[in-house]
This record gives structure tokens, C-alpha cells and sequence, in this order.
């Protein structure tokens, strides 16, 4: 990763209280959101000041579980998984297409969960 691939792109914000939880950022943070986006899993989106996406969504799966996970922009998606497993994380979900958006990649950081995103 370079010094460059440090800027927040995307906070994906999964839990089954969509409508509240979007109300909230509309109310406390100024956010206006518009949506569903199918190819982010039908979240409703924002714009975050400074750049950068806001993605509430439900669970896409049983197995899913609340979360909140930040994705990073990179420029080398595989080279930035290599260096997040030699790192300590564990591969969750390998470098993924995105329709239009780019490609993305989860990995487990203990019980946290960090994307990687590159355009």
C-alpha cells in the first residue's frame, strides 16, 4: 500500500433498522440519502463531507451481522489484501467486482471488519 491509500471511500453500515438508523444520520449529520443501490446490496447512500460514500443496509444473509465496516480506497487491490494477511487479517471475502463501482475485498482484523477498494 502506498501513503496514498489511506482515504476512507466507503462506510457500509449493515443492521435490520435501516429507516431509523438512515433518519439518525439525516438528523444529526445533515446527510441526504437516495436509493436502494442494488450493486451495494440495495443500500440507501450519502455523500460523507471530504469525499467518501455512506451505505445503510439490511443483512444480505442469516449469517450476516450487524456491522459497521470501513472500506479504504487502494491502488493495487491484491497487492493491499497480500500485505492486510501478512499483517494478521484473515480473508473474508476475496477481491470482488462491484458493477460500475470498482472491486472490493473484506478481511477479519480480529472480530472487526476492514474493506479494501479499488476504483
Amino acid at each position: 500500500m502506498s501513503a496514498s491509500d489511506n482515504q476512507l471511500h466507503y462506510l457500509e453500515i449493515v443492521t435490520p433498522n435501516i429507516e431509523s438508523t438512515q433518519e439518525h444520520h439525516e438528523t444529526v449529520l445533515g446527510w441526504e440519502f437516495e436509493g436502494p443501490i442494488p450493486e451495494l446490496g440495495n443500500a440507501m447512500i450519502a455523500s460523507m463531507p471530504g469525499g467518501g460514500t455512506c451505505g445503510i443496509r439490511a443483512p444480505m444473509h442469516d449469517m450476516e451481522k450487524t456491522t459497521v465496516r470501513t472500506y479504504y480506497l487502494v491502488s493495487n487491490l491484491e497487492d493491499s489484501v497480500e500485505i492486510a494477511m501478512a499483517a494478521g487479517g484473515v480473508l473474508a471475502l476475496p477481491p470482488t467486482e462491484i458493477p460500475g463501482r470498482g472491486r472490493i475485498a473484506i478481511y477479519m482484523l480480529g472480530d472487526i471488519e476492514q474493506g479494501l477498494w479499488q476504483i
